[in-house]
This record gives structure tokens, sequence and C-alpha cells, in this order.
């Protein structure tokens, strides 16, 4: 007999588990201890970003690299933002699977939990190229496109991996320190910049509000890097997932990656199909 379920109003409603045989990984999922994300937590409250190092092992940064690089189409961006001499591979996640473990990488995920609210989105993904010659990007900040005045918790945040090393020659990625808190202001000159200088399978993980750049590359190499944005669950995101990624693709995800990727209810309804769980599409 279907269960009958009497709401007062929506906060009761909100409480309620409607999604039956199929439970949210972001309640399911095991945690990292801890003791092992407390310390880059602080660093990232406080800083605005924290930088990882050893987040890849070589073989995953080797086969990163030749997935990546096999699928770059062009040799320039369309604008100065995206970077007239920097290659990008959109639609990332559909044309290959080696960067599934940079999506759901677990310190990403322990440190996402922290800062957004649970069955929080991946918003895009993508790979970098920086290439020899290339200039500054203009400093910006990744959630700046939502219409939410400044000062203001972070809507998302980002992780850059880095495929090849971060140096302050070839395009590594400006950060401004502590300008998460700021308000409406753009940053100024005497503004203390950092450059996130890392070696190759190091993790740059940075809050929504942090204003960054990619660097100018002064050197006669390319620098190569996989990018992803998260945002909350409640917002839009950047790429459309459900138009870009194939069901069969999807249904070789793991659970964690088809929750970010939009799989999942957001309590008490927001992303179901036909008045269901989006799982039950994929059966």
């Amino acid at each position: 007999m279907a269960k009958h379920n009497v709401f007062e109003d929506m906060a009761g409603y909100g409480r309620a588990d409607l999604a039956g045989t199929y439970s949210s990984t972001a309640r399911a999922r095991a945690g990292m201890d801890p003791a092992q994300v407390d310390a880059p937590l602080a660093e990232l409250l406080e800083r605005g970003y924290v930088i990882v190092h050893d987040a890849l092992d070589p073989e995953t940064l080797r086969r990163v690299r030749d997935a990546v690089t096999a699928r770059f189409a062009h040799a320039g961006g369309r604008n100065n933002f995206e970077g007239f001499r920097t290659r990008r591979l959109y639609g990332l996640l559909d044309k290959t699977d080696t960067c599934d473990p940079i999506l759901i990488h677990p310190l990403a995920l322990a440190l996402l939990d922290r800062v957004l609210l649970p069955n929080y989105l991946v918003s895009q993904a993508q790979a970098i190229e920086i290439l020899a010659g290339e200039d500054a990007q203009p400093l910006h900040y990744d959630d700046a496109f939502y219409p939410i005045p400044r000062p203001r918790a972070p809507l998302g945040a980002a992780t850059i991996f880095a495929i090849d090393a971060f140096t302050e020659d070839n395009g590594s990625t400006v950060l401004l320190p502590e300008s998460h808190r700021w308000g409406e202001r753009a940053p100024a000159p005497e503004d203390p910049r950092v450059a996130a200088v890392m070696p190759p399978g190091s993790m740059l993980f940075m809050l929504g509000t942090l204003w960054h750049g990619g660097g100018a590359n002064r050197t006669h190499a390319s620098r190569l890097a996989v990018t992803v944005q998260y945002c909350q669950p409640y917002l839009r995101t950047q790429e459309n997932y459900f138009l870009s990624m194939s069901r069969e693709r999807v249904k070789r995800a793991s659970p964690d990656m088809q929750r970010l990727l939009g799989y999942d209810i957001h309590g008490p309804f927001m992303g179901f199909v036909n008045g269901m769980h989006p799982l039950r599409v994929l059966e």
C-alpha cells in the first residue's frame, strides 16, 4: 500500500525523505578523516585558496595528458579571457573518462563538503593548455556571474590540477590572497599577488569569491591543467550536463559523479523527473 504523508508546511515537506529507493550519495558517501581535512580547510578559509601536493599519481597524470592532448581541436581561444594562445577542451567529461578521478578527488570532495551545501553540483570541467607567448588573463572571480552582491559566502569553488609544473614564468595562476572577503571592489595595483607555483600532480583549491587569473606564459613551452568548478545545489550550472553527456556515459559513472552531474534530489524535490528520482531515467 502506498504511504500517504501529511505535511503542515514546507518545512515538514523538506524534512521528509522523498527519494525512496535512492538515497543521496551526499549522505551515504564515506568522508575523509577530519584530521586530513582540517589543516587545508583552515588555510582555504584564511587565504581563499590552498595548494596540495601529490594529489595525483604519475600514472594518472600520464593518462590524463594523453587523453586531453589527443582531443584538443584548435590552437587558441575566441577572446582574451579564453586566451588567444590558449587551448581549451570543453565537454571534457563526455569526451574522456580519464578525468573522473579529478572530478571526484577525495580531498576536493571533503573540502567541498565543508564549504558548500550537500548535493553541490559540478558546474563545468575543462582542460586548459596555456601556450608559449600567452598574455595574462584578466583577473576575475569564478562565481561573479551569479548576481548576488559581495561580500558574501562563496556560491561555488574550483580545483585546478597541475598536469605540468606551474612556474612563475609559464602561466601559473595568479592569486590575490584573502580577496575572497572583499566587497564590491576590483583589484588595485597595490594588492598583493601570489603565483600558484606547484609541481605536476598538485591541486589548487580556491573559493568562488577569490580573485585570480591565468598568468602570462613567457617560456617556449606550454602549460597543461585540468580545472573543475562546482556550485551550490540550487544554482544553474555553467555546462548543461543533461545535454552534453549521454545517458550511457552517465551510467558508467560512480554514484558520487552521478550526484555531481545532477542525478540526485536536492531536498525536498529539486531535480525530479516526472515526479520521481532522476536515477530512474538510467534504469
